[in-house]
């Protein structure tokens, strides 16, 4: 599952990061990226820890903007320990500093790595941030998902261009802006191609933030190509 949360600020303008994580427990999913995850000018409340604790246990975070009274960013919550975790700066100058989490995680089918990420608005930010994550997913042959909301506002822009060859298989549910979606600006890549078996939305998320979420049942093989078990992502 992927899903910028927008700050945990939901239509009416009030702050409630519970009904964000009610929504995502919902699903249930073994794997989520979070964006927009806000912990500036809320004293007393540690968002990182809190979706952290109820979604998992397991936990990245990548805080791209710093204040004293607390940070902003996203991060990457699995069932399962997180291993060889990684930051990976994709900041350009002149923009918001943007980061990229790696992640390895052994499922109970089998060894699968994570990219996740919120990319830049600016079209030619876009496209050095998406070239560096080809790059980083061609460097393992592993069966691989990347997750994010990357700001790819065309059908066939930067990012599925730089992933061509890479990562084969994608979502292509419209997320932005809730009231009526236009933009699949929230993604799932997968590889290889047959991982991806279904993908979906959640409608109910237009109380809770700017974005709609994206869902995907992911299957897992063993090297023979039979699918053992299917992961919610």
């Amino acid at each position: 599952m992927t899903w910028n949360i927008h700050g945990a600020v939901c239509r009416s303008g009030r702050h409630d990061l519970q009904r964000a994580i009610d929504l995502i427990r919902q699903h249930d999913p073994d794997i989520v990226a979070i964006q927009e995850v806000e912990g500036r000018g809320r004293p007393g409340t540690q968002p990182f820890a809190m979706l952290r604790e109820a979604l998992g246990g397991h936990a990245m975070e990548a805080p791209t903007l710093h204040a004293a009274d607390g940070c902003y960013g996203h991060m990457l919550v699995s069932r399962w320990p997180l291993e060889q975790g990684v930051l990976h700066d994709l900041s350009v100058p002149g923009r918001e500093p943007r980061t990229a989490i790696t992640a390895r995680v052994e499922t109970p089918a089998g060894p699968l790595r994570l990219l996740a990420t919120h990319l830049g608005l600016g079209f030619r930010e876009r496209r050095m941030q998406a070239a560096r994550l080809a790059a980083i997913a061609r460097a393992t042959p592993d069966p691989l998902l990347a997750l994010g909301d990357f700001n790819d506002w065309e059908p066939h822009g930067p990012v599925d261009r730089a992933f061509l060859g890479t990562l084969p298989s994608r979502t292509f549910a419209r997320t932005f802006p809730v009231g009526r979606p236009l933009f699949a600006l929230d993604r799932i890549y997968a590889r290889p191609r047959a991982a991806l078996l279904r993908s979906w939305t959640d409608k109910a998320a237009r109380e809770a933030s700017d974005h709609l979420p994206v869902i995907a049942e992911v299957a897992m093989a063993e090297p023979e190509g039979r699918v053992t078990r299917a992961l919610v992502a």
